[in-house]
């Protein structure tokens, strides 16, 4: 192999070497920003791409995720004249590679200043008390005044966050103070329900017991009166049965008798049995018919031969 040969194969390494060196793939979320011969030639996005060697460079490797910066606390003075120092985060995303590579020098120092700069110019408009209670309002007006400034770097500014607000020690232990009592406050209250809630509770079991015996009493009386209903109405039924029964028995024996065909002296007897019941009542004047008294007399003398008769009389 001749010197030319080597010499070839030695260029034609070289030249590979330089074009593979100078292939560039751009990933997802970046943008590369290109220059040809120091001006700016394009803006290179995800996927392949292949460089001018010598003639071109990447100015500036972009990345277009939203990104945070979280800057140090800076020292602010209220409307009333108390210094406090208040920590910022901003989150951001560039939208424009090229104007964030050419709009200006070191974006985020001038990202910071513009910032502190603005925070200094809303907090100098609000008093202690209301830059303490409107984080929301100094967030918004914030954002909306670094979202314009910061649109010609490329920048969009999407939202701005106060981490954190530090007012002066001494303001510090009043504000604790206060809120020591606030929480004295709330605990007493807080007891103060518990109480009223137990007496409450305490008040409505009581009531609760008092119409549960008023209850039972009522009950209990209405079964005895129940109770005492039942008996007297058993105690008439089993005197309505005896006068049944009795009133049976006589029609029983008037149709005994009817049956029989009693004469004229039965009837009168059993007219004198009835008589002699009468008598053994409560009545002291008793009226005889007449036509029993013959047969009174009759029965007393009919008792008086049969004494008469009797041995034992002897």
């Amino acid at each position: 192999m001749n010197l030319g040969t080597i010499a070839v194969i030695i260029l034609v390494i070289l030249l590979l070497i330089l074009i593979v060196s100078n292939i560039v793939v751009v990933q997802q979320s970046r943008a590369y920003v290109v220059e040809r011969l120091g001006a700016f030639r394009a803006v290179w996005n995800v996927g392949l791409h292949l460089k001018i060697p010598f003639i071109e460079r990447i100015a500036k490797k972009v990345s277009l995720k939203e990104q945070v910066a979280d800057f140090a606390p800076q020292p602010v003075i209220t409307k009333d004249n108390v210094t406090m120092q208040i920590d910022t985060v901003i989150y951001f995303q560039i939208t424009d590679p090229k104007l964030y590579t050419y709009g200006v020098e070191h974006p985020m120092n001038a990202i910071e200043n513009l910032t502190a700069t603005t925070l200094r110019n809303i907090i100098g408009d609000m008093e202690l008390d209301q830059s303490l209670t409107s984080r929301d309002i100094i967030n918004s007006r914030m954002r909306a005044i670094l979202d314009e400034a910061t649109d010609p770097w490329g920048i969009k500014v999407n939202r701005v966050e106060l981490k954190n607000i530090i007012p002066p020690k001494e303001i510090q232990n009043a504000m604790e103070k206060q809120m020591k009592a606030e929480r004295e406050r709330r605990e007493s209250i807080l007891q103060a329900e518990g109480t009223k809630q137990s007496q409450i509770l305490v008040a409505e079991g009581e009531k609760q017991s008092a119409i549960l015996k008023a209850e039972a009493a009522k009950e209990a009386a209405i079964k005895r009166a129940e109770g005492e209903k039942e008996a007297r109405i058993m105690a008439a039924d089993a005197e309505a049965q005896a006068i049944m029964k009795v009133q049976q028995a006589l029609a029983d024996s008037l149709k005994l008798l009817n049956a029989a065909a009693p004469n004229d002296q039965v009837v009168k007897l059993k007219a004198l049995e009835a008589m002699q019941k009468v008598a053994d009542g409560k009545a002291t004047k008793i009226i005889i018919p007449s036509e029993l008294q013959g047969l009174a007399g009759l029965a007393a003398s009919a008792k008086a031969v049969f004494e008469s008769e009797d041995p034992k009389a002897e």
